[in-house]
């Protein structure tokens, strides 16, 4: 499985833009909902900053990682098999695809998506 994708999740969406512009030089475009930008990165946008979310577990601070899996049906059985949560079931992004967050023993939160441009 490949991390697929990253999400900063921020307070202040102008400064954070800001700051990670002037320190890496990334470029931001919005899409989606509102305070969603797509993170131009050297290699494509494969990162996101977005308004400060709670899935459950507090405010999300840190990186927000987004693994991509051929079934998120089957990782989320083996999340629950092996002491893990379900902090958001699954979920269809138009144009983008399934997503599922999860939570491993320790409380560290990751997405699981099936990556399919065709989902509606």
């Amino acid at each position: 499985m490949t991390l697929a994708h990253f999400a900063i999740n921020a307070d202040d969406l102008e400064a954070t833009r800001s700051f990670y512009g002037a320190v890496l030089g990334w470029r931001f475009e919005p899409w989606g909902p509102p305070g969603f930008y797509k993170i131009a990165t050297p290699t494509g946008p494969v990162g996101a900053l977005q308004q400060r979310r709670d899935l459950g577990t507090g405010p999300i601070r840190g990186f927000e990682c987004t693994i991509a899996v051929d079934d998120v049906d089957a990782v989320t059985a083996a999340v629950e098999a092996n002491g893990g949560r379900v902090l958001m079931a699954r979920t269809t992004i138009a144009g983008v695809g399934d997503l599922v967050w999860l939570a491993d023993p320790s409380g560290n939160v990751f997405g699981a998506m099936r990556y399919d441009p065709d989902a509606e």
